[in-house]
């Protein structure tokens, strides 16, 4: 526990009502939206602007103090679990939107921002922030900055990295650091911006970001087709892609999901079809009409029995929101949910949907499988109760084979989610052993007393 010395140190930085170490407080930041073992820290931290979350930086590295940051705690690789024992920084305090820059196309905000909020003031001023991942509503930028997270939108349009123009961060002694700039190219020094992206807080604790801004597409039209067979599902996504069409989104969702969330959201899907694709296609409104018309074309010539196109943004906007429900309405089944991203090049989706249909039967689990099939990143979702030990062994094997056969395919353990503590392991299986051994002297190098979210990614 932390001593009553440094409770008073703490309390002196960020304000009594800041600061809590009561055993339930405690209990609610010792885990996230992973299925890990949790940690209790010893103390909880709510900084509410800039010049205290430096302190409470330094005053941890002081102390050997290993701090964890945490937003909203969305994580699905255990990424913002804290060490036991260690202290949770909290952003929520640090929920300013200070700059919304019309004419340079840029917003600056705190890391405790919601990601919705942001992208609901830009769409006000008529621009667009592109990057939604599903857990939008309630997950906060700084996290999405720390995970480099995607979003149904990637396809088209890229990731948070893809948006990230500057940072300013405190390093493992509460220094702050800059990078990036407000302009459009900026070369000055390292590109420590690209650094802490996807970094996990292990090399650096955000406190304002710059983010790119664009202007909203003119026009969209949105289309669901429905397949008879889940292969000409999958088949269809790769032949869009060889056609050298990039939708806005390109989702994806099996027979169990799709009633799972008809059955959570009443929207009208269509239960009876094996798989779904939901397509949009933005832009130029001559280009959305030319692109839409192939894309309808393909799916029907891949074997689609039915094609809608959603006739006003009620019906688009009611199937979409209806699509970022999947994790909730397939939590609702059992009590372990283990969702899982693994990656695959576009063209190998066919073959990767095989394999998890196979993996399912293989070991006598319920597998439903959802997401971002426009770039090959799946969601094979585990339902599960990690209560039952035999179980439960069957779940990691699956997870294993999945990995593997992810890996087989050129693809990648996480597109979106995070390495974290659930895949450190795996992380050598994927790159090399130099690989990790590098990774790890950068770590050591710029955190040498290892307080910052200690044993994400490289596992040291």
């Amino acid at each position: 526990m932390v001593s009553r010395t440094l409770l008073q140190e703490f309390t002196g930085i960020v304000g009594e009502d800041n600061v809590f170490t009561h055993e339930a407080d405690r209990h609610t930041y010792s885990y996230d939206a992973a299925v890990l073992t949790p940690a209790t820290p010893s103390i909880v931290l709510r900084p509410t602007h800039s010049e205290a979350l430096g302190k409470v930086v330094a005053l941890c590295r002081e102390n050997s103090i290993p701090l964890t940051v945490r937003g909203a705690g969305t994580n699905l690789s255990g990424g913002s679990i804290p060490s036991e024992g260690g202290a949770v920084i909290l952003t929520h305090g640090l929920s300013r939107i200070l700059e919304i820059n019309e004419e340079d196309l840029y917003a600056i905000v705190e890391p405790g921002v919601v990601t919705a909020r942001l992208a609901a003031a830009v769409q006000a001023k008529g621009l667009f922030y592109p990057p939604d991942p599903g857990s939008q509503a309630v997950s906060t930028l700084g996290g999405n900055v720390a995970e480099n997270a995607g979003g149904l939108r990637g396809l088209k349009y890229g990731v948070t990295g893809d948006y990230v123009m500057g940072l300013e961060f405190f390093d493992s002694e509460g220094n702050g650091v800059k990078t990036g700039s407000r302009t459009v190219k900026c070369v000055t020094g390292y590109n420590l911006g690209a650094l802490l992206v996807g970094s996990e807080g292990t090399l650096g604790v955000i406190h304002k970001i710059i983010l790119k801004l664009i202007p909203p597409p003119a026009s969209r039209k949105s289309m669901m087709a429905t397949f008879s067979q889940v292969e000409k599902a999958s088949e269809a996504v790769s032949a869009i892609i060889a056609q050298r069409i990039v939708p806005a989104t390109l989702e994806f969702m099996d027979n169990f999901t799709l009633r799972t969330i008809e059955d959570y959201s009443k929207v009208g899907l269509p239960v009876e079809a094996a798989a779904l694709l939901l397509v949009e296609v933005d832009g130029h409104p001559a280009q959305v009409e030319e692109d839409a018309q192939k894309v309808e074309s393909i799916c029907l010539s891949s074997g689609a029995t039915n094609l809608r196109v959603a006739q006003d943004d009620r019906e688009r906007d009611k199937v979409w929101e209806a699509r970022r429900t999947a994790l909730s309405a397939l939590a609702q089944l059992k009590p372990t949910v283990v969702l899982e991203d693994a990656t695959v090049p576009r063209s190998k989706i066919p073959a990767m949907m095989q394999a998890l249909e196979k993996i399912s039967r293989k070991h006598a689990l319920t597998i439903g499988t959802f997401g971002h099939a426009g770039d090959g990143n799946l969601h094979p979702t585990i339902l599960t109760d990690r209560r039952n030990k035999e179980e439960w062994q069957r779940v990691e094997a699956a997870i294993h084979d999945i990995f593997d056969h992810a890996l087989a395919l050129g693809g990648t353990l996480s597109g979106e989610h995070g390495i974290g503590l659930a895949k450190a392991h795996y992380l050598e299986k994927e790159t090399t052993r130099s690989t990790l051994i590098y990774s790890r002297r950068i770590k050591a190098a710029l955190d040498p007393g290892n307080i910052l979210n200690p044993g994400k990614i490289t596992g040291e």
